[in-house]
């Protein structure tokens, strides 16, 4: 009784229509959140994941979860284009542990009269297997945190595969910290070291290389949907070189266990590459909304 005598006072003031938008928009918002966030199992807010360094199964995972990813992508080098693809299979054994395995492949192709030497071998990247623990869910604050691993074999290119098989072995720590504002804005940061280490073959000395990756997104999620709009703000260290790729990307369910995400990538320095994009295929088996 007393809210339809707040809208009938509000009426006259703002308008009917408007105050339905305003309505339906919350009301889809929150039954939205509260059906994800309040199904059987371990507490866990929405988060929106970011589609190009996305996270290793939803942050406060329930056991059970399970997700295909298949990524293409395009890069425009200045003397060659780049061509990823990626298989990507992660899933939740128990509650708040994600698991990954994931093949990356990438091929080049010179542009106009470019030297075959200039051109780096294709190959198949890497086996990368991948953990990652939420230890904390605040509901109260819409805040979660995780820690994770990721260990990847890199494979030699495709014209010395299997001679040697693995040339080396990258070692990748990194943190998560994820919030929601209110019902629609999302943020989040994933950072971590990436230590490479190089095997010795033959005359070759092994080396190590260290980079050092800090990744921060900002994401607009849709009324009452899983879609969204967003940038993320990819980061590298390595030593005094500085890297920053800003990648403008959206996620469109055209399911309810089916995704897609489009992403852009705009360089703030061209000295390694110009434009780039990616899409990511997400399929979520057995997933019901």
């Amino acid at each position: 009784m007393r809210l339809a005598a707040v809208l009938l006072f509000l009426f006259p003031i703002l308008g009917y229509s408007q105050i339905q938008d305003s309505l339906t928009n919350t009301e889809k918002d929150s039954l939205y959140i509260i059906e994800y966030e309040e199904k059987l199992g371990p507490p866990k807010v929405l988060h929106a994941e970011p589609l190009y360094i996305d996270l290793i199964r939803d942050l406060g995972a329930r056991a059970g979860e399970k997700e295909w990813n298949f990524g293409f992508g395009l890069t425009d080098n200045l003397t060659y284009d780049t061509y990823q693809g990626l298989v990507e299979y992660e899933f939740a054994p128990i509650d708040r542990l994600g698991l990954e395995i994931e093949i990356p492949f990438t091929f080049y192709a010179g542009q106009g009269l470019v030297d075959d030497a200039a051109i780096p071998s294709s190959r198949m990247e890497s086996l990368k297997l991948a953990t990652q623990w939420t230890f904390l869910v605040s509901e109260e604050k819409a805040l979660s945190l995780a820690l994770g691993y990721i260990n990847e074999l890199e494979f030699s290119s495709f014209k010395d595969f299997g001679n040697p098989l693995f040339k080396g072995n990258v070692f990748n720590p990194f943190f998560v910290a994820a919030k929601r504002w209110g019902n629609n804005f999302h943020t989040l940061i994933y950072t971590g070291p990436l230590v490479e280490h190089t095997f010795s073959h033959e005359d070759h000395f092994s080396s190590t290389h260290t980079r050092y990756d800090i990744n921060t997104n900002v994401h607009y999620m849709i009324s009452g949907t899983r879609n969204f709009v967003g940038l993320e703000f990819n980061k590298s260290f390595t030593g005094s070189d500085f890297d920053m790729t800003i990648r403008p990307q959206m996620r469109v369910g055209v399911a309810d266990n089916f995704l897609i995400g489009i992403v852009g990538g705009i360089p703030i320095d061209r000295e390694n590459q110009r434009l780039s994009s990616f899409v990511r295929i997400i399929w979520e088996p057995g997933h019901k909304e």
